[in-house]
This record gives structure tokens, sequence and C-alpha cells, in this order.
């Protein structure tokens, strides 16, 4: 490694630096100025204002652990759209034909999704 290609990096490692001593300053000086008087009220779990009820350990529907899989493959699909657009006229037919099938592919999982129910709200 030379001198210019560590070089290069010194302002990455100098922004590094200064967000972690700034993240560690304001946590020092939340613990040393801070009033720390805990009450019933501070101690409670917070639930968007309101009391909360019942346990918090009971079971959730799997229409929830569908729906975070189905938000992860819609990201997946964007993150893959993006390069390959901006290279697009480079890669001619051979791009176009392999995502197309990629699209197709995907089409695929959707369509298992929609056949399966899991994009059924009212249920």
């Amino acid at each position: 490694m030379t001198g210019n290609y560590l070089h290069s990096y010194a302002p990455l490692l100098i922004h590094l630096l200064v967000a972690m001593g700034l993240a560690a300053a304001i946590l020092l000086l939340s613990i040393l100025v801070g009033r720390h008087r805990p009450t019933r009220a501070k101690m409670q779990a917070y639930e968007c204002g309101v009391q909360p009820t019942g346990d918090a350990r009971e079971p959730f529907s799997v229409k929830f652990y569908l729906v975070a899989m189905v938000f992860i493959l819609f990201d997946v699909e964007a993150i893959f759209l993006y390069p390959w657009a901006y290279v697009y006229r480079e890669l001619h037919w051979f791009g176009f034909v392999e995502m197309l099938l990629y699209i197709l592919i995907l089409l695929a999982g959707y369509i298992y999704l929609w056949k399966k129910g899991a994009l059924d709200w009212n249920r």
C-alpha cells in the first residue's frame, strides 16, 4: 500500500473519528448533567402514549413475517434494478434478457405469495 492510497482515505477516517467522538461526548454529557430521578411513570413501558395491556410474549401471526419477507423482496429488487439501469446501454440485448429473466423470477415469487393469500389484507 502506497502513501497516496492511504492518504485518500484520511478524510473518511477523520469523519469517523469526529462522529464517534461527538457521540461519546454527548453520551458522557448526558450522564454527567442529566437528572437521575427514576419514578414509577418513567420506569413503566411506553407504547405510543397508551397504557400497556396484555403480555409482551403473545405469539404473532405468521402474516407479519410474510409481510417482512415481501418487504425484503421489494428491497432486493430495487437494489439490483438501479445498477442495471445505470449500465443498460452497455449491456445491449444480453442485459435486457438477463433483467427480463430476473423480473420473471420475482414475478413468480409474487404470484406464489398472491396465491397463498399473503397479500390479502382483509383476512
